[in-house]
C-alpha cells in the first residue's frame, strides 16, 4: 500500500515520536537536551507539518518552519515503518511542499543531519538539497552533522523555482487538505521555538 500524506495533528506526530526509529532517535538525543515525544511533536507543528500513513497508522512526520524572514528548516523523522514512505514523501515534498514554503518567500531551506545517519544523507541528495558542510561537534555530545540547504537561485527543489505564488497557494494547498494559509486540520501553528 502507498502511504497517505495529511495536514499533522498532535496526536499522529506524539505516537510518531513515541515510536521513533533508531537512527532518528539518536539525532533528536543529541540536538536537544531535554526533550518528549509530546514536546517533540508541538514542536513540530508550527510552519508546514505532514504525516505519512500507511495502513492509517502514522508512520512518519515532516514539514518546515519558518526560522527568521526567509531562511526555513525542514525535518523528518518516523518509525520504522518511516522507509516504506519515502518515495510518497519526497513526491509530496517536490509537487506540495516546495512550493507552499516558496510561495512564503523562503530564499534558503536548511536540514541538518547526523554524519553517522547514512539513510538520511542520501535522502537529502535525492530531494535536491546540497551538502554545504560537516559541522563538527554540531551535537551536544560532539557529534559531528552535515548541513545540507535548498536555495532559490539554485536548487530550491524539482521545479520550486518557476512556481508562481497563486498556483502554490490553490490547488496545492486544497491537495494537501489545507486552508491556503498553510493550516491543515491540526489549526493554527503555534508553539515553543525549535
Amino acid at each position: 500500500m502507498h502511504p497517505r500524506i495529511i495536514p499533522a495533528t498532535l496526536r499522529d506526530l506524539s505516537y510518531i515520536a513515541a515510536n521513533l526509529r533508531p537512527e532518528d532517535r539518536a539525532e533528536i538525543d543529541c540536538q536537544l537536551d531535554h526533550w518528549s515525544p509530546a514536546l517533540l511533536a508541538l514542536t513540530a507543528l508550527q510552519g508546514f507539518a505532514y504525516v505519512a500513513e500507511l495502513d492509517g497508522n502514522p508512520e512518519a512526520g515532516f514539514g518546515a518552519a519558518e526560522q527568521r524572514g526567509g531562511l526555513w528548516i525542514a525535518w523528518s523523522w518516523g518509525t520504522r515503518r518511516m522507509k516504506r514512505c519515502v518515495p510518497g514523501i519526497t513526491g509530496f515534498f517536490h509537487a506540495v511542499l516546495g512550493p507552499q514554503v516558496a510561495a512564503r518567500g523562503a530564499w534558503r531551506v536548511e536540514a541538518r543531519a547526523l554524519a553517522a545517519n547514512e539513510l538520511a544523507l542520501r535522502w537529502l541528495g535525492r530531494l535536491g538539497a546540497t551538502q554545504r558542510c560537516r559541522l563538527p561537534g554540531y551535537g551536544r555530545n560532539g557529534e559531528d552533522f552535515f548541513l545540507y540547504d535548498w536555495t532559490r537561485t539554485s536548487n530550491f527543489g524539482e521545479g520550486w523555482n518557476h512556481v508562481p505564488v497563486a498556483e502554490t497557494t490553490g490547488t496545492e494547498a486544497i491537495a494537501a487538505g489545507t486552508d491556503g494559509a498553510g493550516q491543515g486540520r491540526a489549526g493554527a501553528r503555534g508553539g515553543i521555538a525549535g
